[in-house]
């Protein structure tokens, strides 16, 4: 490979027992190096720093006002209070977060709300590849390899659907699902949903 440094490396003392990492003779500070962006001198301000006397704010961006009047309600009423705690669940595109349900509709209120779930999954139940496989290898060495055929394999396919009434408002939402734990987690959440909607 070729030499992979901007010019010459630095000459380096060799003097036994000396530290190069020591401050430099004369006691000042070391030039700009590594650890000083873009070639400045220690004491400049490195990545990020905003400078005293800073360029004044692009154009296209207003400078920033303090807020004024609260935003009009959304349409249907409802205005999304102050959210407390964070998010409580999460059902698709439907999240519940302090006293609001926030959809891609807009936000509704979280009391009174009307949940609904329909299990739109169906689960199927078939011989696996490898108990064929199986069969057929232990049937030549013993009668006893056709006990393989009575193995089954439970599929999950589909969605669970989710609906929530409220304020006016309705939001359907699709959650796929691949097991019948995952079925049961999913209506689960509806009805915590439900006992936050009380």
């Amino acid at each position: 490979m070729a030499n992979q440094y901007p010019g010459p490396p630095p000459e380096q003392p060799e003097q036994p027992g000396h530290n190069p990492y020591a401050t430099p003779p004369g006691g000042q500070p070391a030039d700009a190096g590594y650890g000083y962006p873009q070639g400045g001198r220690p004491g400049d301000p490195g990545y990020g720093y905003p400078q005293a006397g800073s360029q004044p704010p692009p154009p296209g961006f207003p400078p920033s006002a303090p807020p004024s009047a609260p935003p009009p309600p959304a349409p249907g009423g409802f205005q999304a209070g102050p959210q407390i705690g964070g998010m409580s669940l999460s059902l698709g595109d439907i999240a519940v977060t302090g006293d609001t349900i926030m959809t891609p509709a807009g936000p509704m209120p979280l009391k009174g709300a009307v949940w609904t779930a329909t299990d739109m999954s169906r689960t199927e139940e078939k011989m696996p590849a490898h108990a064929v496989v199986l069969a057929i290898v232990f049937f030549l060495f013993c009668l006893l390899g056709l006990l393989f055929l009575l193995m089954k394999e439970r599929v999950t396919t589909g969605f669970v659907q989710v609906t929530v009434n409220s304020g006016g408002r309705h939001h359907s939402t699709m959650v796929p699902v691949q097991s019948r734990e995952q079925v049961m987690f999913v209506l689960n959440q509806v009805n915590y949903a439900r006992s936050l909607s009380v």
